[in-house]
């Protein structure tokens, strides 16, 4: 595995300690005997502590906004299948399990040594790119379900005829966000969808640390530094992937394939819907970016 000359980070050929392989595998140890900690830990976990700082600032803060630019794209079809919305039935226990996989996902990322080995820039962009495919793992590994309740979006025409204002114009009640609006049902789907398709695999912790790998460690990614090694560690994530499913899973020879197909549902699922619908109606305004980067760097 040979790192892009020039980058601050290292690469190593074979199976080497550096590898992708043995660095998800530290780390997920690493993860395993924290979780045993977890409630001993949990109230004094720094990033436990930015979380529920950031919960009690928004709570005593406005919650209006305008409406993002997918909001408004969804506001402009007259589909039906956009109008309806749903939104979490139990907001406080679901966001809850939400931040708590949240936490331990960038927990994993920290562990992760060749992660850490990329410059700065580098990993800011990728936990940018990649904190929701990497939660909607998290949700399927930990099995987190919910339970949404559906409501219907008046379309423009219904607006006009009945002197409804229109969404962008609309301020929301005293303590209510616009997270109250919810997303479309078809997005919801999407997420359930890939939670299910998960669970119907019954991917087991290696599995699923080596999906992660494969999620974080993504070239795609426009502005990246250490752009080839960053596709090594990729396919070395893939190919780990494989040797482990050839190894425990002999028998059957499609499973590979049904990981694989699993990870390009993830593709469909939007960052900016995972944030309002998970985290929204907890955090209002605040921007998960700022969540993000205060918990991960203390920024």
């Amino acid at each position: 595995m040979a790192a892009l000359e020039g980058c601050r980070c290292r690469g190593a050929s074979g199976r080497s300690n550096n590898s992708i392989l043995y660095s998800i595998l530290k780390s997920d140890s690493l993860t395993s005997a924290e979780e045993q900690q977890q409630h001993q830990h949990q109230q004094q976990h720094p990033q436990q502590q930015t979380l529920q700082h950031l919960l009690h600032k928004t709570s005593s803060s406005s919650s209006s906004s305008a409406a993002s630019p997918q909001e408004l794209r969804q506001q402009a079809c007259s589909c039906g299948s956009t109008r309806r919305r749903g939104v979490l039935r139990s907001p406080q226990v679901t966001c809850k399990a939400a931040s708590a996989v949240l936490v331990k996902t960038l927990r994993f990322v920290k562990n992760v040594p060749c992660f850490r080995e990329l410059p700065e820039d580098d990993q800011l962009t990728l936990i940018r790119s990649c904190w929701a495919p990497l939660l909607v793992l998290g949700l399927a590994q930990d099995r987190v379900d919910f339970d949404t309740t559906e409501t219907v979006e008046p379309s423009m025409l219904q607006r006009i005829l009945t002197g409804l204002p229109d969404r962008q114009s609309e301020v929301p009640a005293a303590g209510q966000s616009r997270g109250a609006a919810g997303v479309s049902v078809v997005d919801i789907d999407t997420i359930r969808a890939f939670l299910k398709k998960c669970w119907s695999v019954d991917i087991s912790t290696k599995e699923y640390a080596y999906l992660k790998g494969a999620v974080l460690f993504n070239p795609d990614v426009e502005g990246l530094r250490c752009l080839h090694y960053i596709q090594s560690l990729r396919r070395e994530a893939h190919q780990a992937l494989n040797e482990h499913v050839r190894l425990i899973h002999r028998e059957d020879t499609t499973r590979f394939a049904k990981l694989l197909i699993a990870l390009s549902m993830l593709r469909a699922i939007s960052p900016p819907v995972v944030a309002q619908l998970f985290f929204r109606p907890v955090i209002g305004t605040v921007s998960i970016e700022e969540v993000l980067m205060e918990m991960f760097y203390g920024k």
